[in-house]
């Protein structure tokens, strides 16, 4: 199990429904990550059962409950397998406290120590400050802007905003 100061991270299970319910239901959360927010539990069931179900796919917990919080997932490349891209999200009220921070800083370690990748990327779509200050925070470095990207799950077209971190300056940042 991996664990920060304040957290700690482990798979999604269906006897989450609800706290992901409440979490994904805030049109707030979804908008900044490319999907609807969630009407019902069972769209909560359904995003648990088809969407949360990689290896590297967690729930983050607080230590003091064992009730998620939020999303974070390391997502592969298929075809450059020591590569990855970072997801994450976090439910509203715990914006401002420095936990996405945390918890990104945990598998990122956990992406180059015990996954032995070379290379992650992220993203953000344009207007989604708190995630770019996240991952300034974190050390990656802008890439590229890709314009007019299709949002299907929203039905829009945005600017999405492509960084990068590697082994190497990781490295540099925790020596």
């Amino acid at each position: 199990m991996m664990e920060t100061e304040r957290l700690f991270f482990r798979h999604w299970t269906t006897n989450d429904k609800d706290e992901l319910f409440q979490l994904a239901k805030d049109p707030e959360i979804g908008w900044r990550c490319g999907w609807p927010a969630h009407k019902t539990v069972e769209d909560s069931i359904n995003t648990i059962n088809n969407v949360f179900t990689g290896k590297e796919n967690y729930a983050i917990c607080l230590k003091a409950e064992d009730k998620p919080i939020g999303c974070i997932t390391l997502m592969f490349n298929k075809e450059k397998k020591d590569e990855c891209e970072l997801g994450y999200w976090l439910g509203r009220d715990y914006w401002g406290k420095e936990i996405m921070p945390e918890a990104c800083r945990e598998l990122i370690r956990h992406a180059f120590e015990d996954l032995k990748v070379s290379k992650i990327w992220c993203c953000y779509y344009e207007g989604n400050e708190q995630s770019k200050k996240v991952q300034e925070k974190l050390g990656f470095k802008f890439q590229k802007k890709k314009e007019n990207v299709r949002v299907a799950l929203l039905n829009e077209v945005r600017n999405d905003y492509v960084n990068l971190l590697t082994k190497e300056d990781w490295e540099k940042q925790t020596a």
